[in-house]
């Protein structure tokens, strides 16, 4: 598996601050993606911003929703067929990039896995 990444930038609205984005993408081999179809893994979360819990009622709703609308989530799914995450700042973008490229090293770890059931493996010590 191969990380493809992109960082742009883009002037925000009004001439204000810009508006940074990263693109991710998944380059997969045929043995990989097959094993993902194999062992269902397309849903599979990657990456997800933090999540707050709200308050209760209809005051601790509309905070969910608006702030699930603000939420970042990457899927197995998502990193095969591309995706792009839109941040504040430099900050941020580098921290979700780097999150990302942690999840899809252990992401990576899973499909080589996948990879090995029905045979052996050596390991030398």
């Amino acid at each position: 598996m191969k990380l493809l990444l992109r960082r742009d930038q883009r002037a925000g609205l009004l001439g204000g601050k810009p508006v940074f984005s990263l693109s991710v993408r998944a380059d997969l081999t045929e043995e990989e993606q097959a094993n993902i179809r194999k062992y269902k893994l397309g849903e599979t979360e990657l990456y997800a911003s933090h999540e707050i819990s709200g308050g209760s009622g209809l005051l601790g709703v509309a905070t969910r929703f608006a702030y699930k609308a603000m939420t970042i989530n990457v899927s197995v799914n998502d990193l095969v067929g591309g995706k792009k995450v839109e941040c504040k700042d430099i900050v941020e973008m580098l921290a979700i990039e780097d999150q990302i490229r942690e999840a899809a090293k252990t992401f990576a770890q899973v499909l080589s896995a996948a990879a090995q059931f029905g045979g052996e493996e050596v390991v030398v010590i």
